[in-house]
């Protein structure tokens, strides 16, 4: 009985808290808007309130807008209106009331007329990632915000240190000399944890900006400015889990919104990350669960996307943010971890409102057989249909270091990087693969190749003329590196330049020394040549088998040849390029591009020792 008692103490102090939230806020209405003229008619909206499944709603008539019906749950302090909004319909306010004479308006919004045919990043572009809280600081007074539970603490290297959106505007003329043309930011939105918030993937509202980044109208100002200098924005979606100190974890719409129950039970509910039994023939539906469904950590849980108010509320906030922030991207965080049905759903709702965009899924393997499953074209055994457009190549990165770092023989050294671009036998289309050195969840390629200059010269030079889309971490172009530590907070360094008190500032040069300069130059013409390069956004990719220490390749398209050397030996070669006639053709001269020097294809280069040599036939 004593238990009892506690338990329903327990559960009414619950309910009591929860109603005080829920009254202070009044109702959550979401997505906060819609707009016209979308290629799907269909809309959901989720009110949440105490007891607003027991209101009796109603939409006043509106011309071209449809009240269908409204679904309830198990859990009455939801509700979703479910609206078909017809081709006829114009822009202006509905208002829905209710027997009590309670009422609310919701907005539908003229959409962009361009908006449908907004072009995605492509092979042209270079996207830079940015940690926003370790970028830059362009408004202290939202470093500590009153209301959220974690504080700006620059010291803890776990901590918030106060980046936030503002600095990013302010970074963006850098950013443009710099050549860049895509921003991709890990995720900017609400996450009110009591630690660890700053990486952002603890999401605790799907639909507003984090207030210790800014706002919701600072991040589309942020994405409006950027499309002034020529720079795209990419956010960065969750649609696996979300963050522990969500109203969901509280109050949730329906029983089986969250995997197992929501419990963790202490890690035994944790997932397997066992990615390879999605394709596995032999798997066992346990072991598909585990992964599928399990948690990455407690404060993580895990959303069960196979409900299908979830899977259109997921839906739904990606669109919205495409429409509101003017995206020219999504990258899709873990996305193998989510319900592959519903992945397929997801990937197909936002292609076909928009069939020139482009979303990037982060499926970590090296293994190409299992990344290749997810791209769209592909034809899996399975029967299995995505229309994800892009994958990261995880393989490529995981090649390019080890080939640097290892001795060349038969089987090491640059073979690495040949056979694993041989593979792209198994996608669809490797031009639309995201290729990169590092990111925020692996140690720094500086620091990977050991602090060697001239290697991180040849793994960015590498990489940003290959095959893909290329993607550079802040920092790389002034060699940030975690040297001594593996810790997440060391390798999301803060940017230099972009906080108070700091010595070095990689946005006027000031204390950088002779090899960060060098690296930043170096970085600079890359992508500014990126730009505009033909051969580089749409050229075929032919490569030749590497030997003695050269790996040598060529970008070829109707307009332009680009011809590319990487010699890791200690000395300098003399390399005859007659294996290279059936790209060069006639031609005679190139023009190589870091010097810009002009060079007589009709003899043998000099390949300086440890170099990169990029030549531009026009």
């Amino acid at each position: 009985m004593k238990k009892l008692i506690h338990t329903l103490l327990a559960g009414s102090l619950l309910t009591t808290c929860l109603a005080t939230a829920l009254t202070a806020n009044a109702m959550t209405i979401s997505p906060q808007n819609w707009w016209v003229g979308m290629q799907n008619s269909s809309l959901q909206i989720m009110l949440h309130e105490i007891e607003v499944a027991k209101q009796q709603w109603q939409l006043v008539p509106y011309s071209g807008v449809k009240l269908k019906n409204i679904t309830k749950t198990d859990n009455a302090n939801y509700a979703f209106i479910n609206l078909d909004i017809s081709p006829s319909a114009k822009p202006g306010t509905l208002l829905f009331k209710n027997q009590m004479g309670e009422q609310f308006e919701y907005p539908l919004l003229a959409r962009d007329k361009q908006s449908a045919k907004r072009q995605g990043f492509d092979g042209g572009d270079t996207i830079y990632l940015i940690n926003p809280d370790r970028f830059a600081n362009g408004d202290s007074s939202n470093d500590t915000v009153t209301g959220m539970k974690e504080d700006v603490n620059p010291s803890e290297r776990g901590g918030r240190h106060g980046g936030d959106i503002q600095g990013i505007i302010n970074a963006l003329p850098y950013l443009d000399e710099l050549g860049v043309t895509q921003l991709w930011l890990t995720p900017p939105l609400e996450n009110n944890m009591p630690s660890y918030s700053y990486h952002g993937y603890a999401i605790t509202d799907f639909y507003n900006i984090d207030p210790r980044m800014g706002s919701n109208e600072l991040y589309r100002e942020l994405s409006s400015i950027a499309k002034q200098h020529g720079i795209g924005l990419v956010m960065d979606l969750v649609l696996n889990h979300f963050g522990s100190e969500h109203v969901w974890m509280k109050d949730k719409p329906t029983a089986d919104w969250i995997n197992f129950n929501g419990d963790f039970a202490n890690g035994k509910n944790a997932t397997s990350h066992a990615r390879q039994t999605i394709q596995d023939p032999h798997a066992s539906e346990f072991d598909k669960r585990q992964f599928n469904d399990g948690w990455f950590v407690s404060t993580m849980p895990d959303l069960n996307q196979r409900q299908p108010l979830l899977a259109t509320y997921l839906i739904q906030n990606a669109i919205w943010w495409i429409e509101y922030a003017d995206l020219s991207g999504i990258r899709v965080d873990t996305y193998s971890y989510s319900d592959k049905a519903f992945l397929a759903d997801w990937t197909k709702a936002i292609m076909t409102e928009y069939p020139a965009f482009n979303i990037v899924g982060e499926e970590w393997t090296s293994n190409p057989a299992i990344a290749s499953y997810w791209q769209a074209g592909k034809i899996n055994s399975d029967g299995y249909t995505s229309s994800l457009p892009s994958v990261m190549d995880f393989s490529l990165q995981e090649s390019l270091i080890q080939a640097l770092n290892e001795d060349e023989s038969w089987n090491t050294g640059w073979v690495k990087v040949y056979e694993s671009l041989a593979n792209d036998f198994l996608y669809p289309n490797p031009d639309n693969l995201l290729v990169f050195a590092d990111n925020h969840d692996m140690s720094r390629v500086y620091t990977e190749l050991k602090q060697d200059l001239a290697k991180t010269k040849m793994a960015m030079t590498m990489l940003l003329t290959t095959r893909g889309i290329a993607q550079m971490y802040y920092g790389t172009e002034v060699l940030l590196d975690n040297t001594g530590s593996n810790d997440h907070g060391d390798i999301r360094i803060d940017f230099p330049g972009g906080f108070a008190g700091q010595k070095t500032n990689a946005f006027t040069g000031q204390g950088l020394n002779s090899d960060q300069v060098d690296m930043q130059q170096t970085i600079a013409t890359l992508l500014n040549f990126r730009k505009n390069s033909p051969a580089i956004a749409k050229g075929k990719l032919t490569h030749f088998s590497p030997k003695e220490g050269v790996y040598s390749y060529a970008r070829i398209s109707e307009q332009q040849t680009v011809l590319v050397f990487l010699n890791k030996n200690t000395t300098a070669k003399t390399w005859s390029l007659d294996y290279m006639r059936e790209v060069i053709g006639n031609h005679k001269s190139a023009t190589a591009l870091f010097n810009k020097q002009k060079v007589k294809l009709t003899k043998p280069l000099t390949l300086p020792a440890m170099s990169a040599v990029v030549l531009v036939i026009e």
